[in-house]
């Protein structure tokens, strides 16, 4: 499999107790809805490889795992920083004009005038709408353009990994 086949969850933070738990950074949109996707993959430099996750529960604000063959603070502590992926195919399917983030990364931004604004690099959540911050053609410059579809996003084209938008630069 190559890297496009795994989307990235979360992320492993510090060791909790004696018994090798970690405590593990969720992207998903709630904290405990990591533990819902299973199996759990962690990168290194030769790629991603399979976890044994033993246990996992939430904990505060937050999540705690063990992995299997993990027992002291000092084993778990080697896994601190890693990325946590999932199988892309362990997504759900989305309605129709609704995408994951990760589709979104990467695609060309076409302003309604027919000029290439650049590539959008990741988004934010802001509470009252997702913001995609787009790096310009020169490589200079990024842009904020708030993600509201039919006012600013225009069309989405996943295959020609197009976006249009609709966005005053002055």
């Amino acid at each position: 499999m190559n890297n496009a086949d795994y989307v990235v969850v979360g992320k492993i933070g510090a060791t909790y107790g004696v018994q090798g738990w970690l405590k593990v950074y969720s992207f998903t949109e709630w904290t405990t809805d990591i533990l819902g996707y299973m199996p759990w993959y962690l990168e290194d430099a030769e790629g991603w490889h399979l976890i044994d996750v033993s246990d996992g529960h939430p904990h505060g604000k937050g999540v705690v795992v063990k992995f299997a063959g993990y027992d002291t603070p000092e084993q778990a502590r080697l896994l601190t920083g890693k990325k946590i992926g999932i199988l892309r195919a362990q997504l759900p399917i989305l309605p129709k004009d609704e995408f994951y983030w990760r589709d979104l990364e990467g695609l060309t931004v076409i302003n309604y005038d027919g000029t290439t604004l650049g590539q959008v690099l990741y988004l934010i959540e802001t509470g009252s709408n997702d913001v995609l911050v787009v790096k310009g053609k020169d490589n200079s410059v990024e842009l904020a353009i708030p993600y509201l579809p039919d006012e600013v996003i225009t069309s989405i084209d996943l295959a020609k990994k197009i976006m249009h938008v609709h966005w005053d630069l002055s």
